[in-house]
């Protein structure tokens, strides 16, 4: 399997740069979870890092990635069919003043 140098911004995990497994597609995945155990041996804290766009060179069409901390650490990745709800609705209906 290919691997590729990706950098982490943001978190505990900033400025370093790991070799993060690619896919078919040469690309890696979109989120990277990197589970930190416990010091007193209780459930591990898990940071969780999203794949965005890196600024910069390289060659044109090619995309280089890099990830960023996301300290919510929400379960993302989801598809986003037309169809589906969304994830929250909004509480004030449009047609109302007081907003």
């Amino acid at each position: 399997m290919k691997s590729e140098d990706t950098p982490f911004e943001g978190g505990p995990m900033d400025g370093r740069v790991l070799p993060v497994l690619v896919g078919m597609t040469g690309h890696p995945p979109k989120t990277y979870r990197i589970p930190v155990p416990a010091p007193d041996g209780g459930p591990p804290t898990v940071l969780v890092y999203r794949r965005v766009p890196r600024e910069g060179g390289g060659r044109v069409g090619f995309a280089r990635w890099k990830y960023a901390y996301d300290p919510t650490g929400k379960k993302g990745g989801r598809r986003r069919w037309p169809w589906s709800k969304p994830d929250a609705t909004p509480s004030v209906k449009p047609d109302d003043a007081e907003g």
